[in-house]
Formats: C-alpha cells, structure tokens, sequence
C-alpha cells in the first residue's frame, strides 16, 4: 500500500489527508440531510460543520503531538507541527475539539437546540471516522499485533508499521502478518452509523443518539484496542489496559449518565 495518492509537482498528496477530508465531508452531508427530520435548519448544521472541521483537526493533531512529544517533535522543526496530510491525529482530542466547537457555537448564537444538534451529528461522528480509520490503514498507523489469521495483512518497509513489535528482520521488504484494525475500527464505526441512524427516526428523546453514540464507540473502541499493536508498555494501565481503553472507561459511563439524566428530564426541558 502506498499512503502517497498522487504527487503535484514535488507536493505529495496523501491517501490518509484525502480520506479523513471525506470522512469530514461525509459526515456533514449525512448530518444536514437527517436534521430534516427534526425540523433543523441545514444553514446550523453547515454553518457550524465549518467550526467542527477545524476545531476537530486542530483537537486531534494537538493531542498527537502531545502525545508523541519527546518521540516524534521534541527538536524538531516546527512545521511538522501542523503537518496535516501524512497521519498524526488523535480521534479523541478531534472529538474534544469539536464538542467545544459545538458547545461555543450555541452559546454564541443562543437558543439553539443543543441536543437536537448533537442528535443530528452523533450518526455522522462514526461515518466519517470509518473513512480516516481506511486513512489509517493506507498510511501503516494505528497497526496491529502480530497474528497469523487468513486475514493479517502486511505493510511495506517504509510504512511505521514496519517494524512492529520489533520483530521484522532489517532485510524484509514487508513487516509481519498483524491484525488489520484499522478495517476491524472501520467496519465496527459503520455497523455504529448504521445502528444510530435508525435510532434517530425512532428516538424517544433528544439527546438519546448522541449518549447512546458515546455508549457504543467507547465499546467498540475498547474491543479494538485489544488487537492493537502500536503502543509502548510505559503506555499501559496494570501492564494491559491500552491508552483508548482507559479513554472508553472514561466516556462509557458519561454516556449511560446522559441517557439517565436526560430521559428523566421533562419533555419541556429535552427540547432545549
């Protein structure tokens, strides 16, 4: 797999920038079509689709670049800060970045629906991440652990997967059979999207999308993690417990709250 698409000039073009950027478009076109049902305006969902992009990628390269400080950027030049096109986002910082986005937009504006709006996007968020997950697969990021299934796939010399968990000899020419996980994340994201789609024709209060999104990508997130073969053991919790599973333990409960909470409210309330 070559993660570079095309090159114009000397100006590479990367598979992963192209992808996430569909993921983004992806999301956004899905979520102005559903927020018809809730009598929404399209120009909130676009208008703030514009504060979502760029608040989402400058959460998820930030928490990248924090994360692999010392590894990666400490001494460095600094332009590969904002190098965007290559890989180097972080799903949850991104996801940080937007829900501030979304949160600062209706407080500017005032007497928007919020839960309404985060119903609308919530079938979106695991769309478009299932696009940057195929992004991820293309680039050699976010690899598996080695295995030998029917369906481990290699990547080549010079992806970063290349020498997962230290194993490939110098002179191969692909790094060892590892569980896909990027395509494991993208199929579970899609079968989210589908089941959160059918659940916003049928929610029974605003709100329950989004919670229920918060409930299910943390579950599928923490099932993923388990095959992953991309972090260090300083890493870990309890010599086990992966960076994206502590994640999940945290927003899991926050999303069966919100379902709580906002199911007890009064009608009355739930349409704010």
């Amino acid at each position: 797999m070559d993660p570079i698409a095309f090159k114009i000039g000397g100006f590479a073009i990367y598979w992963y920038g192209i992808l996430v950027a569909g993921g983004f478009l992806a999301g956004l076109w899905t979520a102005s079509r559903r927020c018809v049902l809730d009598k929404l305006e399209g120009k909130v969902i676009s208008d703030l689709g514009v504060w979502v992009i760029i608040a989402g990628m400058l959460g998820a390269r930030a928490m990248h670049v924090l994360t692999y400080w010392d590894d990666q950027y400490a001494g460095g030049p600094l332009w590969q800060v904002l190098d965007f096109r290559s890989g180097g986002l972080v799903f949850y910082g991104g996801f940080i970045g937007a829900a501030l986005a979304v949160i600062l937009y209706i407080r500017l504006h005032g007497k928007q629906p919020l839960w309404k709006i985060v119903d609308a996007f919530a079938p979106s968020i695991p769309l478009g991440h299932a696009l940057g997950r195929l992004g991820c697969l293309m680039f050699g990021c976010c690899f598996g652990t080695a295995c030998d299934l029917p369906w481990a796939i290699q990547f080549p010399a010079a992806s970063p997967a290349f020498n997962a968990l230290g194993q490939a000899p110098t002179d191969a020419a692909h790094s060892l059979h590892v569980h896909p996980t990027q395509v494991y994340s993208a199929l579970l994201n899609v079968a989210l999207y589908g089941g959160l789609a059918w659940l916003y024709r049928h929610k029974r209060f605003d709100g329950q999308v989004f919670g229920l999104y918060l409930a299910g990508y943390s579950i599928n997130r923490f099932v993923v993690e388990f095959f992953r073969g991309d972090y260090q053991v300083e890493q870990l919790w309890f010599g086990w417990v992966k960076p994206g599973q502590q994640l999940s333990l945290f927003l899991l409960p926050i999303g069966i709250a919100l379902i709580m909470c906002l199911r007890r409210r009064p009608m009355a309330e739930r349409q704010g």
